[in-house]
């Protein structure tokens, strides 16, 4: 076969390129061969050279083929396929309508089971949800619209466009956005929504130069119209008993700035607030932050042990019902966070499936449900999800991965890394440029106002007028047998925390 010289010539160079390219390849395996034959940290890579690498490979890619090849939709954790999808759909203004058939197991133990009635109000007789005010003896009590709401996420955890289409998009739906304990930022306030300032325990936005309260930041962040009411968090569900984390490659100039602290090291809170040790502490400081800031406050905890809570009841009828916090944020045992010990996150703290209604029944054997409000925090971002908590006895809802979900993200679980694909969690402008604030805020109202609305139909179809009227009643819980029995059936009263008496000794 006979080709023009240009075309010979062309295979000569192509031909020289390959050699040379394997040629460059084969050093570089010899460079890694001889790397990882001498190097003392991995085994397999010391046994098996080059070839060993893979595997880190393949374990690194091992969540992202399983999320989108492997795993059924109701497989995966902490948020499945089909919880996501329906949160996108949702955010995308598609309404939360499925087709076929339902894809969730109805026979896990401890699943809630809504008891429809058979003559449903119409839908021309249900009532809008109103408004709850929180905070009644306080200087500016709350009149809150939603029972749905943004929860507590740091500047800092999360993104600036992140931050700012959240804000935009709550102003957009009526619901309020938690801070987080980074402290308030002008992003929180630029789209003009309600603002819950959430004061952890290293105090951040409102703590003076030792670390403490500074009453004149409090007193200014308390002067702002947008802000509401305040949150003292003395813990959070991913982690109990250990304080906020952000890694230092996350602490920008900017955060650092806000938080009053030094650039470039990781922003590590306290455990616990230094000056509130007990329940009497917990009030005196409930007590002082209202009088400082004139509006309602409450505290934020997850519940492990309750003796404490019974004593909080105790302490609060000693000195009268007016002393009571505005309300009670519960967070749950498995609820999430930008960065926590694996060791807390999967072993400490009530799921809130079962402190909620230990919390309330509490509240309620002391006369205390109408003068201090429940806030369910922990992985409800479902209708169902949030239904349930309402028909447990909460008045409201806060929600943080639902509303991240609505602005795009993919459980990548990168949120600690600075390395967020979809800009939801990183200060790299590279990534966040992905995150369009104008677009996803319309994402985050859309998603708000079809949970809410969707839990209305759940409400009605269980024959009440509006959400706030579900009761335990309405509600089943599937056990071993496979039937269910009503939640009213369930003591939730729990038994006293006294210790057992001690073992006699072994010797």
């Amino acid at each position: 076969m006979n080709l023009p010289p240009w075309a010979m010539q062309a295979m000569s160079v192509l031909t020289q390129l390959f050699i040379l390219a394997l040629g460059v390849v084969a050093l570089i395996a010899l460079i890694l061969f001889i790397i990882d034959r001498t190097q003392t940290t991995d085994a397999i890579r010391r046994n098996y050279p080059v070839v060993g690498r893979f595997r880190s490979l393949f374990t690194a890619l091992g969540e992202f083929f399983r999320q989108y090849f492997f795993a059924m939709d109701r497989e995966e954790l902490p948020f499945n396929r089909a919880e996501r999808e329906w949160v996108y759909r949702s955010a995308r203004g598609e309404g939360g309508t499925v087709p076929f058939g339902s894809t969730k197991p109805l026979t896990p133990v401890g699943t809630p089971i809504f008891s429809n009635c058979a003559f449903p109000p119409l839908d021309d007789h249900a009532a809008a949800t109103q408004a709850l005010r929180i905070g009644p003896t306080a200087r500016q009590p709350y009149d809150a619209p939603s029972f749905f709401n943004i929860s507590g996420m740091s500047f800092g955890a999360l993104s600036k466009p992140a931050v700012r289409a959240l804000s935009r998009g709550a102003a957009k739906s009526g619901v309020w956005m938690n801070t987080g304990e980074g402290g308030l930022t002008d992003m929180h306030l630029e789209g003009g929504c309600d603002i819950v300032v959430q004061i952890g325990t290293a105090k951040y936005g409102v703590r003076d130069a030792k670390g403490g309260f500074s009453e004149e930041k409090l007193r200014a962040v308390a002067a702002i119209p947008q802000v509401k009411m305040f949150e003292l968090k003395l813990s959070q569900g991913a982690k109990p008993g250990k304080g906020g984390i952000l890694p230092a490659e996350k602490v920008t100039e900017e955060i650092a700035a806000i938080r009053g602290i030094p650039a470039g090291e990781a922003s590590i809170s306290p455990n616990r607030h230094p000056e509130i040790s007990n329940s009497v502490e917990l009030l005196d400081t409930i007590a002082w932050l209202r009088q400082i800031t004139g509006k309602p406050v409450g505290f934020k905890a997850c519940i492990g042990a309750y003796g404490w809570l019974e004593e909080l009841c105790l302490e609060i009828k000693e000195r009268g019902v007016d002393s009571a916090p505005d309300f009670f944020t519960i967070d749950s045992g498995d609820g999430g966070t930008g960065a926590a010990p694996m060791a807390l996150m999967d072993n400490v703290g009530l799921p809130i499936r079962e402190s909620l209604p230990i919390a309330v029944t509490i509240l309620g054997a002391h006369g205390l449900r109408g003068r201090m409000h429940i806030i369910a925090s922990g992985k409800l971002l479902t209708p169902g999800a949030v239904a349930w908590a309402l028909a447990s006895g909460a008045d409201f809802i806060q929600c943080g991965r639902g509303f991240m979900f609505s602005l795009g993200c993919i459980q990548a679980m990168k949120c600690h890394k600075n390395t967020c694909p979809t800009g939801v969690t990183t200060h790299d402008p590279r990534l966040q440029r992905g995150l369009v604030v104008g677009e996803k805020s319309e994402r985050v109202a859309h998603y708000a106002n079809t949970v809410r609305e969707h839990v209305e139909i759940i409400a009605h179809s269980c024959g009440v007028a509006e959400p706030r009227l579900l009761r335990r009643k309405h509600v089943r819980l599937v056990q071993a047998n496979g039937r269910s029995i009503p939640m009213t059936a369930i003591n939730y009263m729990p038994p006293s925390e006294a210790e057992p008496p001690e073992l006699p000794s072994q010797s």
